[in-house]
């Protein structure tokens, strides 16, 4: 019974100190777990590798997509001499080949086995004890995970089918982190694109607005000036055809009102002011003719120092704040709209707010076929092209805020769009 006693707790011990395949992986998820970086997660699975194994030496190898080389990404223990002196392509040395058949191997002295390249780096690196085992993702090999001693040790197939599943593991998050890095700089190009885009459309606006001044609002205002100078000399020649001095009047109006418009219009394409006082003066005249007529009252409000921005995000400012009118105008039935342009060292906020009706935000997810949406939708990827976040919180009878948060740099640069909210 004594000795029973005595070798039970041994046995047991013994198991406790060799923590179990399932929990040894479940240990490198979570320490993956939240990770998109890939050198992030290279170093965070060589360490988690070499602590699990109770070793300080291990790299992992990449296999270079256009070059077929295998490019050290990460490595502890290993000298400077060694990282940068030992260069491996596709099928050459133990590495090469197990990058490029899939099969690990387990060796006791790596110096002794004819397989191995740069024999006299490895063997002065004294390097002995040695496991290279694939990164794998979904078939296709990646790259190798190598963990190795520099003094004798007996590494068991126990350790290499662990590694080999820490491979498995680690080559799934790499596929990760790839396809995210791909996304990213979709993502990135599409900004550009759609800045790109919008600086082309606004230029071919103000070039509009520009021919439309020089050319046809000049022409207007000259026939206007025409038509009354025919109507007064008709009136002191004492001209009795009467039917000819009210149709000249009401050309004359009619050549008015379509100077006007045309005034609006070249206000809408893009306002002069923009260009020369602003955002502030661009914001309030658009505001002041916008909603006046309508009986809403506006307050234009700025905190901060009032600076300028470059003109394309001028621009884009401009657009986002002429939405949020068009959207009250067309939608709020409001008696007060108040805009407020915010100026700190790191951000520009930008907010539109009504008294209006209201509405229920989460009703709009997309453009519908009629085209509600497209207007949010179209401020907030204006914000997102700059970087930006954008929202709407609304609720109905409560009014409407509409919200833009910009940062500022040296550039404004090209963020993750995070805008929410979209009509």
């Amino acid at each position: 019974m004594v000795g029973k006693s005595n070798k039970r707790p041994k046995a047991t011990k013994e198991k406790e100190e060799q923590p179990s395949e399932v929990l040894v992986l479940s240990r490198i998820s979570a320490a993956l777990s939240g990770l998109w970086d890939l050198d992030a997660i290279l170093g965070v699975g060589l360490d988690s590798a070499l602590n699990i194994m109770n070793g300080n030496i291990g790299e992992i190898l990449l296999i270079d997509e256009q070059t077929q080389n295998l490019t050290r990404q990460v490595y502890r223990g290993l000298s400077k001499e060694f990282v940068d002196n030992i260069r491996l392509s596709l099928g050459e040395g133990i590495n090469g080949s197990v990058a490029q058949s899939g099969k690990a191997v387990l060796l006791e002295d790596i110096a002794s086995d004819p397989r191995v390249a740069h024999r006299e780096l490895v063997a002065a690196e004294g390097l002995k004890a040695f496991i290279c085992v694939p990164l794998r993702a979904r078939d296709v090999v990646l790259g190798v995970l190598n963990v190795a001693s520099r003094v004798p040790r007996h590494f068991t197939t126990n350790d290499m089918h662990l590694l080999y599943a820490i491979g498995d593991q680690l080559g799934i998050a790499i596929e990760h982190a790839r396809l995210y890095d791909r996304l990213r700089k979709a993502r990135e190009r599409m900004r550009r694109l759609a800045r790109q885009n919008l600086v082309a459309e606004e230029d071919e606006r103000r070039r509009i607005a520009r021919e439309l001044h020089d050319e046809t609002s000049q022409s207007l205002s000259g026939m206007a000036l025409q038509l009354e100078a025919l109507i007064e000399k008709s009136q002191i020649s004492g001209d009795q055809d009467k039917e000819l001095v009210t149709g000249l009047k009401k050309v004359q109006s009619l050549t008015v009102q379509v100077h006007k418009e045309v005034s609006r219009l070249i206000s809408n394409l893009h306002p002069a002011l923009l260009d020369t006082l602003g955002l502030v003066p661009a914001v309030r005249q658009h505001a002041e003719i916008r909603l006046q007529p309508l009986g809403t009252h506006v307050s234009i409000e700025t905190k901060g120092t009032v600076m300028r921005f470059p003109p394309d995000v001028e621009a884009a400012f401009f657009r986002f704040i002429q939405g949020a009118i068009g959207n009250i105008a067309q939608h709020s039935k409001c008696k007060n709209a108040n805009i407020i342009l915010e100026y700190k060292s790191e951000e520009f906020s930008m907010y539109v707010i009504d008294d209006g009706q209201g509405f229920d935000v989460s009703e709009i997810t997309d453009i519908e076929v009629s085209g509600r949406g497209r207007g949010l939708f179209s401020m907030r990827e204006r914000i997102g092209s700059l970087g930006g976040t954008s929202g709407i919180e609304s609720e109905i009878g409560k009014g409407t805020t509409v919200w833009a948060k910009i940062p500022i740099g040296q550039e404004i640069g090209y963020a993750e769009n995070k805008s929410t909210g979209s009509r």
